[in-house]
């Protein structure tokens, strides 16, 4: 059996926007505070942005943000690595068909 990777989650598609370029539309209702996954991820100085992160739009009412989760290895002080990550959340109900939109200044995550 081979596993299938999946670059979005279930429900989301990368289509042609009217705000600009590609965006990230849904194909199913999403409901308010719903965890979408990771769009971003943070090694060292270097941030990352996921399929989910990288078609992502700006919009002054938007209807996600990202919330940022950071991981120590405190366990083992000695591997001493530092990683950060942010997750998309739904800041409202999303229907069949709308772009997902977050507030962004440039270059902040």
């Amino acid at each position: 059996m081979m596993a299938n990777y999946k670059p979005l989650p279930f429900g989301l598609t990368i289509k042609p926007s009217s705000i600009q370029g590609l965006g990230v539309f849904t194909t199913i209702t999403i409901k308010q505070g719903t965890n979408l996954g990771m769009s971003h991820f943070q090694l060292g100085s270097q941030i990352i942005r996921t399929p989910l992160g990288g078609f992502l739009n700006h919009s002054e009412k938007p209807n996600c943000y990202k919330t940022k989760l950071r991981f120590a290895n405190q366990d083992k002080p000695q591997l001493q690595y530092d990683f950060k990550k942010w997750n998309l959340i739904t800041t409202q109900d999303v229907k069949v068909g709308e772009e997902l939109t977050v507030k962004y200044d440039l270059y902040k995550v």
